[in-house]
C-alpha cells in the first residue's frame, strides 16, 4: 500500500472518529437542553394564599400546575403568628399550619413544586411553531416553558429598617392592624406612618385598643383632609409629629419604644413611650419588578388587570393576590382572586386546544 493510500485511511478514519463525536456532543447537549426545560399548560409564581388557590383550582382544571415558591414559601403571611379572619378556623389558626394546609390540598390533586426563586422571564414569546408561551427561568438557570402563567408573587410591607423590628416580628411587630388589631384589645399601640394608610390604621384601632400613638415624621399628615379630621376628632388618638422610631423595647415582647423627636436638630430629645404593639403603616412594595418591561404597572408598581377579570395586557398571563391589589391585602381575597386567575387560565387554555 503507498503512503498516500495509508494517508487517505487515517485521514477518513480520523473524520469518521470526529463525526461520531459530534454526533455524541449533540445529542448529550439536547438531552441536557432537555432535561433543563419543562414544560406545563399552568405555571404559577408565589405560594401565598393567592399562589396555592390558584394552584389547588389548576390542578383541578386538569392543568398540571408547577408552583414556583419563590423567596418566602407561604408567604408574607407568614411574618404573622395567628390568623383569626380566614373563614373555616373558628378558633384561630397559626399562620404556618393554614399555609401548610392549603399547600397540602393542592399537593393532593397534583399541583407540583418547586423550591427556588424566578429571576428572568420571556412572556408571550412566539416559537417557531407560531404558538405563543412563556418562560421563565431560575436562579438555577433551569427553564420552564408554559402555556399560562399565574402570577401572584404578592407584596411587601416596607420596614424602617431597626433591627428591633426583626427581633419583634410578631410578637408586638406588624404591618396589618387589621388582620393583628384583634389581639391588642384595650392596649396600647403605636402607628408609624402620615399618609391615608396610616390615618386609616390608626382609626381602626382606636375602636379595639385603649390608646393608639400615631408616629409621624415630618410635621404635618400627609393623608386627605378627611382622614386627618377622623384621627385628630377620636379622643383615643395622639399624634406625635416630628418623632423618628429610634428602637423598640422589651422583654420577649414589645413592651415600649424610643423615640427621637426633632432629630438632627437643636431641639433634639429622646422620649419613651409605653406600647403593647408596633404597626407599620409606611406602605407595600408590590414584588413586580421582574415584570416591569411586559406588563401594565400603575405608578405603585401593581399590576393593572383587565376589568373584573385577573388577565393582563399579554394573552395568558394573569395576576393574583397582592401582587394585583393596592386596596384591600387580605388573605382571604388573595385567595379569591387566586380562584379567579385559575379559571381563566383554564379557559384560556381551553382556546389553545
Amino acid at each position: 500500500m503507498s503512503v498516500f493510500a495509508a494517508a487517505k485511511i487515517v485521514f477518513f478514519s480520523v473524520l469518521l472518529h470526529l463525526f461520531y463525536l459530534f454526533l455524541t456532543f449533540a445529542a448529550d447537549y439536547e438531552q441536557n437542553t432537555l432535561l433543563s426545560m419543562t414544560s406545563t399548560q399552568c405555571l404559577i409564581i408565589g405560594s401565598g394564599p393567592a399562589g396555592y388557590t390558584a394552584a389547588i383550582y389548576a390542578s383541578r382544571a386538569n392543568l398540571q400546575p408547577i408552583l414556583i415558591d419563590g423567596p418566602q414559601q407561604g408567604g408574607q403571611l407568614t411574618l404573622t403568628t395567628e390568623v383569626e379572619n380566614f373563614p373555616g378556623y373558628p378558633d384561630g389558626v397559626q399562620s404556618f399550619q393554614m399555609m401548610d394546609d392549603l399547600r397540602r390540598q393542592a399537593e393532593r390533586f397534583g399541583t407540583r413544586f418547586v423550591s427556588g426563586i424566578v429571576t428572568r422571564v420571556e412572556l408571550g414569546k412566539k416559537e417557531e411553531n407560531g404558538s405563543i408561551k412563556h418562560h421563565l427561568f431560575l436562579e438555577t438557570e433551569e427553564e420552564y416553558v408554559a402555556d399560562s402563567v399565574i402570577i401572584a408573587t404578592g407584596a411587601s410591607a416596607k420596614w424602617l429598617g431597626l433591627p428591633s423590628e426583626k427581633e419583634f416580628m410578631g410578637r408586638g411587630v406588624s404591618a396589618c392592624a387589621t388582620c393583628d388589631g384583634f389581639f391588642y384589645r384595650g392596649k396600647t399601640v403605636a402607628v408609624v406612618g402620615g399618609g391615608d394608610t396610616a390615618c386609616e390604621e390608626a382609626t381602626y384601632l382606636a375602636g379595639l385598643c385603649q390608646k393608639v400613638y400615631l408616629i409621624v415624621r415630618k410635621n404635618y399628615l400627609r393623608a386627605s383632609e378627611i382622614m386627618q379630621q377622623r384621627v385628630f376628632n377620636n379622643p383615643k388618638i395622639e399624634v406625635l409629629f416630628e418623632h423618628n422610631t429610634k428602637q423598640l423595647t422589651g422583654e420577649n415582647k414589645v413592651q415600649g419604644a424610643d423615640l427621637i423627636y426633632r432629630k438632627d436638630t437643636p431641639d433634639e430629645q429622646i422620649r419613651h413611650i409605653d406600647i403593647d404593639g408596633f404597626f407599620l403603616a409606611i406602605g407595600h412594595q408590590p414584588n413586580t419588578r421582574l415584570f416591569a418591561s411586559y406588563l401594565d404597572l400603575d405608578e405603585e408598581g401593581y399590576i393593572q388587570t383587565i376589568g373584573n377579570s385577573t388577565a393582563t395586557r399579554i394573552a395568558g398571563v394573569f395576576a393574583a393576590g397582592d401582587c394585583a391589589d393596592p386596596h384591600y391585602q387580605q388573605a382571604v381575597i388573595a385567595a379569591a382572586t387566586g380562584c379567579k386567575a385559575a379559571i381563566d387560565a383554564n379557559n384560556y387554555c381551553k382556546t389553545l386546544s
